[in-house]
């Protein structure tokens, strides 16, 4: 089971955005823990269970093959002071997925159906039913 936080892992069209994510948010004055990239389907099948056949809260609706994170086109992030995340700061987030949306990511905090905060990501117009066909994200 892979699950990663580096962004070498990233596609490098979506490394490179998340990389200015990064850099915009520390130009103004935030500091993000980006705490996910890529998952395998298998860590993305444990997450999905949560809440269904395991406890816990459910947080996320996509099973293994289903997540941008398999395919290298997401992240997920915290945003932190002194190191110590803000996990439920609302109005963090906003701003920060403000920032993201200006670096040309999609923020997940938009969603309308199942709002994710913490979720950015980037397809280039690709859905999931075109990754799964083998379709790819150009550089």
């Amino acid at each position: 089971m892979i699950t990663s936080r580096n962004l070498t892992d990233l596609h490098p069209k979506v490394r490179k955005l998340a990389q200015a994510f990064k850099d915009a948010c520390k130009a103004q004055g935030i500091e993000i823990l980006i705490y996910c990239t890529y998952r395998d389907n298998e860590a993305q099948n444990a997450l999905y269970a949560q809440g269904r056949t395991v406890k816990g809260k459910i947080i996320t609706n996509a099973k293994g093959g289903d997540s941008f994170h398999n395919y290298r086109l997401a992240f997920d992030f915290v945003p932190t002071i002194g190191g110590k995340p803000l996990w439920n700061d609302s109005a963090m987030y906003k701003r920060c997925g403000a920032i993201a949306k200006s670096v040309g990511l999609e923020w997940a905090g938009d969603w309308v159906s199942f709002k994710e905060t913490a979720h950015c990501q980037y397809t280039g117009g690709l859905t999931i039913a075109k990754l799964k066909s083998g379709s790819t994200l150009g550089v």
